[in-house]
């Protein structure tokens, strides 16, 4: 019996010579002529997500029409599986599934295993694809996590090196990963080779048809997460490691809200940029591994508690805004129904942290229009004065935080391109309603890195340390210049103190603060 309840740490199985075999096991690096021929393959990995104390979800995508069975094991060895009721991968999700595994125990590990069945020829089966994740705990124990954005921009695709940045994070071993936003570039085409203003060359070593051009259709959005899927790094992280997804603009296409123009936009035939939003949602949920509520499908923003010293809120800044030409900069960015629900579960949540996971950043000045310095596609306006448009959201949300005494609240977001540390305080700032708060940024993962963004006020933010490009001629520096950057979130389950660390991906640490827990229940 012991036996069978064995489980690994999660540094054996990470560095074990088994974790070769893990890996191998999953087709991902095996050569097409030696995978059988006329087999149902996974080519794209798998993935998990959504990882609470007793749940989690699992993906895959097979190449074909398929039955998938689906097992799962608290042991490598698969002694004693579970095994769930067959899910048939077919072209209406284009051949992606994904399910939920319920009733587990929670601070366990779990491993879980894909066949494929060709659906027209039950004779053709697939090498199994297995993956793993633990389990939230429900004691005080330590939790790491990772969090970053923006992957695969501005063209910097698959070179030989690969993005490394998800290979320096999975080293860290963390209990998850959240990805912040700019999953995918549906708007950036991935083309062979750039020129480097240095005389170099950058060779996009894999380019699919998908990305030679802007995403417009279903299937094309679809191809921009197969994409990114394709490269070592991504896929070995995701078979480890648990990713909680949140979206931002370029899921659909840049800086979109409902005064999106697209009249004199010949890339897209469609001129109503919901179209093109709801293709890309539809792929955004078919091709990851985050919860469908029953109640109300394609929802993003909700909460994932993470065990008695963390609970982290998602929150979704697309779906619901205004257009970003409106009053004072902008209209609303969380709607009504997203407010209530956030203020309601931030006063509910008994966590000792409360992490708000935000696609955008609250202090900086984002302009839609950048050449006119017009129009908001982020919160800040730009007037360093009282809140207006979006900011009016923001001003209520703090206030309602200070108001119901909600402690340690902590807001990680990316968008931006480099990586900082902010901390707002209403003696700093023109809107003084509020207890002082930091926000943490960090990215790119792998796309284009950027000079720094302008402070608006408002909130009395300061920058406690930056990195990023210089700005100017240095703008949209590739991978291979090194400033692509991820951050580590570490609670520790004795003192609940919070420590910050601000990593590049040579995993070279480049800043942290610890933080102490305003109470301590």
């Amino acid at each position: 019996m012991a036996d069978i309840l064995k489980t690994l740490s999660r540094r054996s199985f990470l560095l074990s010579a088994g974790a070769a075999g893990f890996v191998a096991s999953s087709g991902l690096a095996t050569p097409f002529y030696a995978r059988g021929y006329g087999r149902p393959e996974f080519a794209h990995g798998v993935q998990s997500g959504d990882v609470d104390t007793s749940s989690g979800m699992i993906w895959t995508r097979v190449d074909r029409p398929s039955k998938v069975s689906v097992e799962y094991s608290t042991t490598e060895s698969f002694s004693n599986p579970l095994r769930l009721a067959d899910l048939t991968a077919t072209p209406q999700t284009d051949c992606a599934v994904k399910c939920s595994l319920e009733g587990l125990l929670p601070d366990q590990d779990i491993f879980y295993r894909f066949t494929a069945t060709d659906l027209y020829d039950v004779n053709r089966v697939s090498e199994p694809i297995v993956g793993r994740f633990r389990t939230a705990p429900l004691r005080k124990r330590s939790i790491r996590f990772v969090w970053s954005g923006d992957t695969a921009g501005q063209g910097w695709g698959i070179d030989d090196v690969g993005m490394k940045t998800y290979s320096t994070m999975r080293q860290h071993e963390p209990d998850f990963f959240i990805h912040s936003g700019d999953t995918i570039y549906a708007d950036n085409p991935i083309p062979d080779e750039i020129k480097l203003r240095d005389g170099g060359v950058w060779k996009n070593r894999v380019v699919t048809h998908e990305k030679r051009d802007v995403a417009r259709t279903l299937e094309e959005y679809r191809g921009q997460w197969k994409y990114n899927l394709l490269d070592d790094h991504v896929r070995q992280l995701n078979a480890v490691c648990p990713t909680f997804y949140q979206w931002d603009d370029h899921e659909v296409l840049n800086n979109w809200s409902a005064s999106t123009d697209l009249r004199d936009d010949a890339r897209y035939p469609e001129k109503d940029v919901a179209v093109y939003a709801e293709r890309a949602a539809r792929a955004f949920h078919e091709m990851t591994p985050i919860r469908m509520p029953a109640t109300q499908p394609g929802r993003i923003f909700r909460k994932v508690g993470y065990g008695p010293l963390l609970d982290v809120f998602f929150v979704d800044l697309r779906s619901y805004r205004g257009a970003n030409q409106g009053e004072g900069g902008g209209g609303a960015l969380f709607g009504w129904r997203q407010v209530d629900w956030l203020k309601r579960e931030l006063a509910a949540s008994r966590a000792t942290w409360k992490v708000i996971a935000c696609d955008m950043p609250i202090g900086l000045v984002v302009w839609d229009d950048y050449t006119n310095r017009r129009g908001s596609d982020a919160i800040a306006n730009g007037d360093n004065g009282a809140p207006q448009g979006r900011e009016r959201e923001f001003a209520d949300l703090l206030r309602f935080i200070r108001d119901n005494a909600i402690d340690n609240l902590v807001w990680l977001t990316a968008d931006v391109h480099y990586t900082a540390a902010h901390h707002y305080d209403p003696a700093r700032a023109a809107f003084k309603d509020f207890t002082p708060f930091w926000e943490f940024v960090s990215g790119p993962l792998h796309s284009g890195t950027y000079g720094p963004k302008e402070l608006d006020m408002t909130f009395g933010p300061e920058v406690r340390f930056i990195k990023a490009s210089g700005g100017g001629i240095d703008q949209n520096l590739p991978p291979s210049a090194g400033l692509q950057f991820f951050g580590i979130v570490d609670i520790n389950g004795q003192t609940q103190q919070m420590t910050v660390r601000l990593m590049d991906r040579q995993d070279q640490e480049l800043w942290r603060v610890t933080l102490d827990p305003a109470a301590i229940a």
